[in-house]
């Protein structure tokens, strides 16, 4: 078997070895098994003591001896780099389907390919194609904007009419940018309707989520994900990134423990089913029942502090109106009528707003963090534009995102197939050559310098900060990495050893992950070692 090891002596130049396997012992005894065949040995021992008195060890059983580690090479021409890449794909992973594509910025031309137009679930590097489209519709610079409106007139401090709140697709609407504090952004907001004289609303609290469709989980969601936070639901009126935080508290004496929510604006209600007893640890469960209410079970420790559990929230822009009603209350202005969802009046007055950040700072964080919740409102915001017309979902992206790349990069309208701006649908499928083909395009785009830096590095930040580290790739490869059950990915680009910018799509889909991202990570420190005479390229 081919495979690459580490050399006391040559760390770090290319070299590959032919390894022969040892021949593998025994099996290893299960718990049960040992159990058993120590009583008996005991029983026979005991029964031939009288005739003998020496006595024979057992057999000590042997593991399989480890494979050594997948290390990258350093390979001169074009021919080397080729038979490298190709010997890693082989070395470890025995199942499943890989894709590659290496391709050189600095000259133009493809340096390898596996499998380069096979559909492949791209996992969490279909957020390179959601930043794309996001820097292309909406710009680098452009602010999403939740919006305060009234439909009616203000007399002497009483609105004679509703009060809106209009979402657009802002992710950031949480203490994250703002004040720290989940509450942040809805007080802020109900300060300005403060200040703007209004002390009572005699109509409705109205809620206007019609910027996004009516679909808050995206198709090919698996319902394994459904109730974990990284699967919060979709709505272009969110708050909080759709999640509700269920901290439980012990009390000093042996009682309910004390059960918090954040944000505290919620309105939600809490059945507090818990108890306080002594001791350190605590079993507790969380949950939702049909009407909202959230219950808490269990009992806690006095001795062990504050335990906090994420529930996802399922009507996000429900959430969010029932948040600023609650922060209208604290801001001294009175709500008479009911809290409700529905779309902004025409001839509506506006009284606030709350912009975002920059689009580039939010593409950064979803980038760098991998967040879900940021790559769904990214993809339908885009897919409205920057003049936020008609209405953002996840098909519109998909074909905005097949015109574009077939315009600006070539790319086969069939090789890509979007259901979410995440990767975390089932149903996505995109060729490693299209993903490759997007990272050409990105580099010499307007905003290249801005795509380049939302990209976490090897060794150094982020989903990449223990990857890599000690090879050539450290501090110099720049991708964006995917990860699920069925899939690893990285895409990205990564200076050569004689200074050659190149771009890479590696996907893989299959059971052997961990394999495969060691495989992965081999072959970008190989492609960082990699020289041929002469190569000219510099970053963004």
């Amino acid at each position: 078997m081919h495979m690459f090891v580490r050399s006391a002596e040559r760390f770090g130049r290319r070299a590959l070895l032919l390894v022969l396997l040892a021949s593998l012992g025994a099996p290893e005894l299960d718990a049960q098994t040992t159990r058993r065949a120590s009583t008996s040995a005991r029983k026979a021992s005991a029964t031939k003591a009288k005739s003998s008195s020496k006595r024979t060890a057992p057999r000590k059983s042997r593991r399989p001896p480890q494979p050594p580690p997948l290390v990258g090479t350093e390979p001169v021409g074009d021919a080397a780099l080729s038979a490298d890449l190709a010997t890693l794909l082989r070395a470890r992973v025995k199942e499943g389907t890989w894709g590659v594509v290496v391709t050189s910025i600095s000259r133009g031309d493809t340096l390898f390919t596996h499998n380069a137009d096979v559909p492949l679930m791209p996992a969490s590097t279909q957020k390179l194609f959601t930043t794309v489209l996001a820097f292309e519709r909406l710009g680098v610079h452009y602010q999403m904007s939740t919006d305060v409106l009234r439909s009616g007139i203000v007399d002497n401090g009483v609105l004679r009419g509703s009060l809106i709140l209009r979402g657009s697709g802002d992710p950031a609407l949480s203490g994250r940018f703002l004040g720290g504090t989940p509450e942040a952004p809805m007080r802020a907001l109900a300060e300005m309707v403060a200040n703007a004289g209004i002390k009572k609303v005699e109509g409705d609290l109205v809620g206007d989520a019609s910027a996004f469709d009516g679909q808050r989980i995206p198709d090919g969601w698996l319902n394994r994900y459904l109730n974990a936070s990284y699967a919060a639901r979709v709505s272009a009126l969110s708050l909080n990134e759709n999640l509700l935080h269920v901290a439980i508290t012990p009390t000093r004496s042996q009682r309910a423990a004390t059960v918090t929510l954040r944000p505290g604006l919620s309105g939600i209600a809490i059945s507090n089913q818990t108890r306080t007893r002594a001791g350190r640890g605590s079993r507790l469960t969380v949950s939702r029942t049909s009407n909202g209410t959230v219950v808490a079970k269990g009992w806690i420790g006095a001795k062990a502090g504050t335990r906090v559990y994420t529930v996802v929230v399922d009507d996000p822009a429900k959430f969010a109106i029932a948040a600023f009603k609650r922060a209208l209350q604290d801001a001294g202005v009175e709500v008479r009528g009911d809290i409700r969802l529905g779309a902004t009046p025409m001839g509506a007055e506006a009284v606030g707003a709350l912009s975002s950040p920059p689009i580039s700072q939010l593409a950064k964080v979803m980038n760098g963090e991998s967040d879900n919740h940021f790559a769904e409102l990214l993809l339908r915001a885009a897919a409205r534009g920057s003049e936020g017309s008609g209405v953002g979902s996840a098909r519109l992206g998909n074909e905005q995102l097949r015109a574009l790349l077939a315009e600006r990069a070539g790319v086969e309208p069939r090789a890509i197939q979007v259901s979410d701006g995440s990767g975390l649908s089932s149903l996505n499928r995109v060729t490693p050559r299209a993903l490759n083909s997007l990272l050409m395009y990105a580099w010499r785009a307007p905003w290249a310098r801005e795509f380049y830096q939302t990209l976490p590095v090897a060794g150094v930040s982020e989903t990449l900060r223990g990857r890599m580290i000690a090879t050539p790739a450290q501090g110099n490869l720049h991708a964006k990495t995917g990860t699920t059950n069925d899939v690893i990915s990285l895409g990205g680009y990564v200076t050569s050893r004689s200074g050659e910018v190149l771009a890479f799509s590696m996907l893989y889909n299959g059971r052997e992950r961990w394999h495969a991202r060691e495989t992965i990570d081999a072959m970008g420190a190989t492609l960082a070692g990699f020289s041929r005479e002469s190569a000219v390229g510099s970053r963004p």
